[in-house]
């Protein structure tokens, strides 16, 4: 979800990738369909690795939530949002999934905000 605001935030100005630390196999069908609620997409997306090479390669490197732990490579930043969880408040479906999506939201645009972007 947060790769594909960036991207719909940011625009072609900023490269953006997605990983994960322990990927699944198929993308969450309801963060797609809250995403494409706001005009964002991530149905073309495959969930893959966080490689080593990719966070070097990176200008800076977001987890999201506390379970994924990502160290520094090559001195490259790696910051961690501590997202809200919305189903340890019992909720959950569609409503979770837009209240997540739009915690992230204001994630990114206050981090584009603070790059200058």
């Amino acid at each position: 979800m947060a790769a594909a605001l960036m991207r719909q935030h940011a625009g072609p100005g900023i490269e953006v990738d997605s990983a994960g630390t322990e990927p699944g196999t198929k993308l969450n069908a309801q963060s797609i369909e809250a995403l494409a609620e706001v005009g964002a997409d991530m149905s073309g997306g495959v969930p893959k690795a966080l490689t080593e090479d990719m966070v070097a390669a990176a200008d800076l490197v977001v987890v999201l939530g506390s379970e994924a732990h990502v160290e520094p490579v090559a001195g490259t930043p790696v910051v961690t949002w501590e997202t809200d969880e919305p189903s340890a408040r019992g909720i959950e479906g569609m409503e979770r999934m837009r209240l997540v999506r739009d915690d992230i939201t204001t994630r990114v645009t206050t981090l584009l905000r603070e790059l200058g972007i």
